[in-house]
C-alpha cells in the first residue's frame, strides 16, 4: 500500500494562505451578484394601482418610491397591505401605531392625497397570502393592472409570487422595487451589514420554501 506523504507545517500555512487569497479576491465579486440577481425590475408606464407591500423595517422607503410613481402619473391610487404589527411609541398620537399607518402618513407628507390612498384593513400574513388577498381585492374593484412596490432584495420572490398567484386571471403584474442603498445596504456591500445578512440569505431561503409552497 503506498504512503501518503504528509504535508509539512509550511505546506499546510501555504495552502491556508492561498485559500484565504482567494476567498478574499472572490467573496466580493461573488455577494455582489448574489444580491444583485435578487433584484427584478419589471415596471409599468400605467397601472390601474400601485400596490406597497408591508414591511415595518422599510416601510418609509417603500412609502416615498410609491409617491414618486403616483406624482410621476404613473397611477391614481395606491394600496397598502396590513401587515398588523405595531411600531413603537408615538408621542404625539399617545399610542403604538400600525406600521399602516405610518405609511399613510409618510404618503400623506410627501403630497399624496387622502382620497388616492388605501389601506387594505384584512390582515396579511406573508407574500403569498399578500398576493392572494391582492387578487381578491383587484377582482372586487375591478383593477386590471397593478405595480408593486417592494425593497430591493424582496422584488424577485414579490414578482415570481404574485405572477403564479394572477397566472389564471387577465390582470398584468409589474414590479418597481425601491433601489437598494436607502433604507437597505447595496448589493456591493450588504456583507458589511448585520441587516444585510438578515435579508439577503434569509430571501434565499424563502425562495426556495417558496418554490416548493407556492403552485
Amino acid at each position: 500500500m503506498v504512503k501518503t506523504p504528509k504535508r509539512t507545517k509550511p505546506q499546510i500555512r501555504r495552502r491556508l494562505a492561498v485559500g484565504t487569497l482567494l476567498l478574499l479576491v472572490l467573496w466580493p465579486p461573488s455577494a455582489w451578484a448574489a444580491a444583485r440577481f435578487l433584484i427584478v425590475h419589471e415596471p409599468m408606464n400605467r397601472s390601474d394601482a400601485i400596490v406597497v407591500l408591508s414591511g415595518s423595517a422599510t416601510f418609509r422607503e417603500r412609502a416615498q418610491h410609491a409617491a414618486e410613481l403616483f406624482n410621476a402619473g404613473r397611477a391614481n391610487r395606491i394600496v397598502l397591505t396590513n401587515d398588523n404589527l405595531k411600531s413603537g411609541w408615538s408621542q404625539a398620537a399617545q399610542r403604538n401605531p400600525y406600521y399602516h399607518e405610518l405609511a399613510k402618513e409618510e404618503l400623506r407628507r410627501v403630497g399624496v392625497p387622502d382620497k388616492n390612498i388605501e389601506t387594505m384593513m384584512v390582515p396579511i400574513v406573508g407574500t403569498y397570502d399578500e398576493a392572494l388577498k391582492l387578487r381578491d381585492y383587484c377582482e372586487r374593484q375591478g383593477l386590471n393592472s397593478i405595480v408593486v412596490v417592494t425593497s430591493a432584495y424582496h422584488s424577485r420572490r414579490a414578482l415570481w409570487t404574485f405572477r403564479k398567484v394572477f397566472s389564471h386571471t387577465q390582470k398584468q403584474v409589474g414590479i418597481d422595487p425601491v433601489a437598494a442603498g436607502i433604507e437597505t445596504p447595496s448589493p456591493a456591500t450588504w456583507w458589511l451589514h448585520r441587516f444585510g445578512w438578515d435579508l439577503v440569505p434569509r430571501e434565499y431561503a424563502k425562495m426556495v420554501g417558496y418554490w416548493f409552497r407556492v403552485k
